[in-house]
């Protein structure tokens, strides 16, 4: 095998790929790329059995073959390398010669047999989505995917679904909800729950191709194509859970604020909590005035600003980290939180009633 390949391009793929390599695999072949040279390109290959990306790359091919190679040692070689172009050699014993310019390293590659190969999806449902708007639905979302698998592993992932023109996504992780809706042009209706971690190696790839994403939903496994990367990933089995059931149908209180208001409000007032999963931001809501307050060992903060409350007042306890989360995922400047009480879900959606881009539900916290 050998072929020489231009470094930024080689490096820019190795870079991309090695995010899904296994790390400290029992499988150590699982920790390198697979390489396959033929007349005109080379085809790059990570795969760690849950996740798999591939890329073609052109080349000038002298000999035909395959090799893996350790993902981590080939990008550290490729980053230090100073030419522009770098020529890669394996002999029988899968030694690998890679030189650049002046440069050169002998490295042991591994058998290309002892690489799993990468399932691909022949047959399913085929829909584009604006790169642009993926991303900005991930991040809107990903951050209430569930972080433990527990009984149920369905919650690591976000649930995506296309209905009338409209696509939605949907995480949940037990104590909070994220809903993302877009208009878009796929005709098709679908459904399915991709894991958060496969989700957020896709948006990277977004972001830096800024292109649209091809994708095919199968039976077991999703596909997406951005900017000649193709990824693969094992979607959940099993039902999503029916979150239209905890949506409330009405309130008793509400308030319209200046999002970055609030958030300034809590970073200002969370600053002494170094727990926020035991210690609450106190919110007290009166007709014209909400005080925001906490008390940790460390000390106490508080702070008011002045509000409408429509409703009686009350005093309820919410986690800071989530209620940030939620706030920054919003897109627009005004926003209405929803209230039923001190025990109840919180609700945030736009100012504007006729919008349904988004809405977070957080539970709340016991205050003592």
């Amino acid at each position: 095998m050998k072929f020489t390949v231009s470094r930024d391009s080689f490096l820019e793929a190795v870079i991309k790929l090695s995010r899904v390599v296994g790390s400290k695999s029992t499988m150590p072949v699982l920790e390198g790329i697979l390489i396959s040279a033929e007349q005109g390109r080379i085809t790059l290959v990570a795969y760690n059995l849950e996740m798999g990306m591939k890329k073609e790359i052109y080349c000038d091919c002298e000999k035909e073959g395959d090799i893996v190679i350790k993902a981590r040692l080939l990008s550290d070689i490729l980053r230090k390398l100073g030419g522009a172009q770098v020529e890669i050699e394996v002999d029988e014993k899968l030694m690998c010669h890679i030189k650049s310019d002046e440069t050169s390293y002998d490295i042991m590659g591994m058998a290309a047999g002892d690489f799993p190969e990468m399932p691909g999806v022949a047959d399913g449902e085929r829909i584009e989505i604006d790169g642009k708007v993926l991303c900005d639905m991930v991040k809107g979302t990903i951050f209430a995917v569930s972080q433990i698998e527990g009984s149920r592993p369905i919650y690591t992932g976000i649930n995506i679904s296309t209905d009338g023109g409209v696509i939605q996504f949907v995480a949940i992780d037990g104590y909070r909800l994220a809903i993302r809706k877009e208009k878009t042009e796929i005709k098709k209706n679908v459904n399915f729950v991709v894991p958060g971690k496969a989700i957020s190696e896709i948006v990277k790839i977004a972001e830096e191709e800024g292109e649209n994403a091809e994708i095919v939903i199968g039976a077991r496994l999703i596909s997406f194509l951005i900017g000649g990367y193709s990824f693969i990933a094992r979607l959940f089995e099993g039902e999503y859970v029916d979150f239209k059931k905890v949506l409330p149908e009405d309130f008793k209180q509400s308030v319209t604020v200046n999002k970055n208001d609030l958030i300034n409000t809590v970073e200002r007032v969370s600053l002494l909590i170094n727990d926020a999963f035991s210690t609450p931001v106190r919110l007290l809501l009166d007709e014209n005035e909400a005080t925001l307050s906490c008390a940790t060992s460390i000390g106490k903060s508080k702070e008011t600003f002045p509000i409408n409350l429509s409703g009686s007042p009350f005093e309820i306890g919410l986690n800071s980290r989530y209620l940030l989360d939620a706030l920054k995922a919003c897109d627009d400047g005004s926003i209405n939180i929803k209230f039923n009480g001190p025990n109840a879900a919180v609700t945030i959606e736009p100012a504007d009633e006729s919008d349904d881009s988004f809405l977070y539900l957080i539970m709340p916290l016991r205050l003592k």
